[in-house]
């Protein structure tokens, strides 16, 4: 009678036939070397799953169990945001010899459930999350196994959870308190996901600064975007095909006040002549779009080294938990903003 595999027993040769790929590919995914085709990898880490198999690193490090390696899940590589906040992360690592594992979801919420908790089996020693969709659906697992890891970019559920942040409502509240003192009333509003507390911030900066400046609130200045390009290009259109269209736009972030800014000069609009416009991040790109945008500057490579450098001190010193950090946003003026025309 053939013997029945446990969990212990399943090796990278099962996994490779269970995704129907050579277990070299395996050992490369497990391994997080970069030559791998990204649907291969997603092929190679779901058989993993189905299977339970457990990557064991402890050949890795005979001396004290740690891997030295850290996780990191992000939506994508391919924006600046992210590749500021990055730099921080790798500064960072760079100077204590950590190795690097990283993971793109592409904003799938199970893909994000799936590589933390495949993560925290073993794969990595602690977990960088920059701005995830669903965390509710991990954290709890990675608390009862006092996984270490960081939120960046997004607060927890609670205050068990560590953070790196900035001061999102802070900063929405003077971005639009910046195009109030210019003179605008109507003011058109180009959120982000609503479903990531940074983008709730900034909504609620916004109508705070509104409330506190005496400019009535109207909801049909509120447009839903979702933190690209495009949606900032069609919440620009929605904007000004109103009745009586707003005179300056705060996008969320700067990738969709350029898609913004592309609908109005497509529009024979003229920044700020006929309308103000203005951002969030301050990414580089913001400095050098014609006219350059003003914009909320977040402090995205400190945020990165930060949260990194928190998250090795907590693997280094399980015993002494970190604290959450919210860190300074800050308003900077070019020239996409002036006072509205009479």
């Amino acid at each position: 009678m053939a013997h029945k595999k446990t969990l212990a027993d399943i090796t990278i040769i099962d996994v490779a036939k269970e995704a129907g790929v050579s277990y070299s590919t395996v050992s490369r995914v497990v391994n997080n070397k970069s030559y791998v085709k990204p649907e291969t990898r997603d092929k190679v880490t779901q058989a993993m799953n189905r299977l339970g198999y457990q990557v064991n690193l402890q050949a890795r490090s005979l001396a004290g169990g740690n891997s030295h390696v850290i996780g990191l899940l992000v939506h994508n590589m391919s924006t600046q945001y992210m590749s500021e906040i990055f730099r921080g992360i790798d500064d960072v690592l760079a100077a204590h010899n950590y190795e690097l594992m990283l993971y793109t979801t592409h904003r799938r919420m199970t893909k994000e459930s799936t590589y933390v908790n495949m993560m925290a089996r073993g794969l990595a020693d602690g977990l960088l999350i920059v701005l995830p969709r669903q965390p509710e659906a991990y954290i709890e697992s990675l608390r009862a196994r006092d996984f270490p890891y960081v939120l960046i970019d997004q607060v927890g559920i609670d205050e068990n959870d560590v953070s790196v942040t900035a001061t999102n409502f802070q900063g929405g509240y003077e971005a639009t308190s910046h195009l109030i003192a210019l003179g605008h009333r109507r003011i058109g509003k180009i959120t982000g996901w609503m479903d990531m507390i940074g983008a709730r911030d900034r909504l609620d900066g916004y109508k705070a600064a509104l409330a506190d400046h005496d400019v009535p609130l109207d909801p049909q200045l509120i447009v839903i975007g979702d933190f690209e390009k495009s949606s900032g290009y069609r919440g620009a259109a929605t904007l000004l095909n109103l009745a009586e269209p707003p005179t300056a736009i705060f996008a969320s972030n700067d990738v969709m006040a350029q898609g913004a800014l592309e609908l109005l000069r497509e529009c024979g609009r003229h920044v700020p002549q006929d309308m103000s416009l203005i951002g969030f991040d301050d990414i580089p790109l913001a400095a050098i779009l014609s006219p350059p945008l003003t914009t909320l500057r977040q402090p995205m490579v400190e945020m990165g080294r930060r949260a990194t450098q928190m998250l090795l001190d907590w693997i280094s010193n399980p015993e002494q938990k970190p604290t959450s950090v919210t860190l300074p946003t800050e308003l900077v003026q070019r020239e996409s903003t002036s006072s509205p025309r009479p």
